[in-house]
């Protein structure tokens, strides 16, 4: 008896209308939280037909909501989110993206916190470089050196001013030791949105670093590409920026976090 495993077009056909919804939901974005269908249309490559049809069924059982001339995710999709986090640790939610980001790049992903007034390497994705960058769960680092420490700070003003009046020891020749030059710093970092560095806390060394977000917009910590400056200069890293970025913002979606509020003032 011959077996057919081949699947039959009737079988293919449901799987290829879920792939098309999920391309749908992953065109929003926190950045862009509502799109019109011709922006759908846009960043699914789908045709107008096609996108209508499903957006309208999408919405009829509230996997969309309109809003006037565009849409958004609908409140259902959260509804079915708490129970999918509800009783996962943070970190365990974060370790796939991380691995993800660190075959992507090829060098060693990190995930800082502060702690008091320090930032604390609290999980990790190491490369598989022969030659690293020196990192491991634990560490304790300084926050005013390294692109990680400035991205916790351009989101936490009092941690800011905290550390400006603490002396800033000199690590490497390109280290920060004035409070006025890194107050520039990390409001330049909160305008771009990232941070890049080369050299601040390690010779040799470079990172560049992006912020995740929690329910209340408050900087919960930094995600960070470090390694060598030899492997990892600053147009490679800007080269990362995108990927740094877009991965930052699935954690903070993950933990139902959001983007802060612009008029964070410092003082």
């Amino acid at each position: 008896m011959v077996v057919n495993d081949k699947p039959s077009a009737s079988s293919q056909k449901p799987l290829l209308v879920l792939g098309k919804i999920s391309a749908i939901l992953d065109a929003f974005t926190l950045t862009r939280p509502t799109l019109s269908l011709g922006e759908i249309r846009e960043a699914t490559g789908m045709p107008p037909s096609t996108v209508q049809r499903l957006v309208t069924n999408l919405v009829s059982q509230g996997f969309l909501e309109r809003e006037e001339d565009s849409f958004r995710i609908g409140m259902k999709m959260a509804y079915w989110a708490a129970p999918a986090t509800r009783g996962v640790e943070v970190l365990e939610l974060f370790n796939p993206l991380l691995k993800e980001l660190r075959d992507l790049t090829n060098e060693t992903v990190c995930f800082f916190r502060s702690e008091r007034d320090y930032r604390v390497c609290v999980a990790m994705a190491e490369t598989r470089h022969t030659l690293r960058r020196a990192m491991r769960v634990g560490a304790i680092l300084p926050l005013y050196a390294g692109s990680a420490g400035q991205v916790l700070l351009a989101w936490t003003p009092e941690l800011l001013q905290r550390i400006k009046e603490t002396p800033l020891q000199q690590l490497t020749e390109a280290t920060i030791t004035s409070a006025e030059e890194l107050e520039a710093t990390v409001k330049k970092t909160r305008r771009d949105g990232f941070s890049i560095t080369t050299g601040q806390r390690e010779d040799g060394a470079s990172g560049i670093s992006a912020p995740v977000f929690d329910s209340a917009g408050a900087a919960v910590g930094a995600l960070t590409i470090s390694g060598p400056t030899m492997r990892m200069s600053y147009d490679i890293c800007e080269g990362w920026i995108e990927e740094l970025l877009s991965t930052a913002e699935r954690m903070t979606r993950l933990i139902g976090g959001r983007l802060p509020d612009d008029s964070l003032n410092y003082p």
